[in-house]
C-alpha cells in the first residue's frame, strides 16, 4: 500500500450535555467552538477537532485495561516539565479532578485529569519530535 494515514483528525468524547461540557471545554481547556446544537459540539482544540457527542449517563471514553485500570483514550502534550507542573497547577485552581505528577519509568513525567462527564485524559511533559520539528519548537 503506497498511501498511508497521515494524523489523527477528529476525536469524539461522550457527554451528557452539550452546552455545558463545551463552555466548560473552552473555559478550562482553551478549546475554540465552531459549531454546537442540541446533540454535538464541535471545538477546535490542540490541533484537532473535537466532537462532544450527546451521550447517555455513565458513558465515558475511559477503559479498562487487563489489569482492572482505568485508562485514557488521549494524551495531551505540553512543553517540558515546567508547562506540565503549570498547567496542571491552573486546573487545580479552577476545580478540575487532577491526579499527582508521574514517573511512569519513560522520559518525561505525566499526570491525569477528569472532564465534568469523568472522561479521563492524560497530560505529558514531551512533546513529540515531529511536532517540535514542524512547529520550530526548541526544547
Amino acid at each position: 500500500m503506497a498511501e498511508k494515514l497521515l494524523r489523527i483528525g477528529t476525536t469524539y468524547i461522550p457527554v451528557t450535555n452539550t452546552e455545558l461540557s463545551s463552555k466548560w471545554y473552552v473555559n478550562i481547556l482553551g478549546a475554540e467552538l465552531s459549531y454546537k446544537d442540541e446533540d454535538k459540539a464541535i471545538l477546535n482544540l490542540a490541533d484537532q477537532s473535537v466532537f462532544l457527542v450527546k451521550s447517555d449517563e455513565n458513558q465515558s471514553s475511559n477503559f479498562f485495561d487487563i489489569h482492572g485500570e482505568e485508562r485514557f483514550s488521549l494524551t495531551f502534550e505540553v512543553n517540558g516539565l515546567n508547562a506540565l507542573e503549570a498547567i496542571r497547577k491552573d486546573f487545580i485552581g479552577k476545580q478540575v479532578r487532577v491526579g499527582e505528577i508521574e514517573n511512569r519509568g519513560h522520559s518525561g513525567r505525566n499526570f491525569v485529569f477528569y472532564d465534568l462527564n469523568g472522561n479521563k485524559f492524560d497530560v505529558w511533559s514531551e512533546l513529540s519530535p515531529i511536532f517540535r520539528e514542524k512547529y520550530l519548537i526548541s526544547k
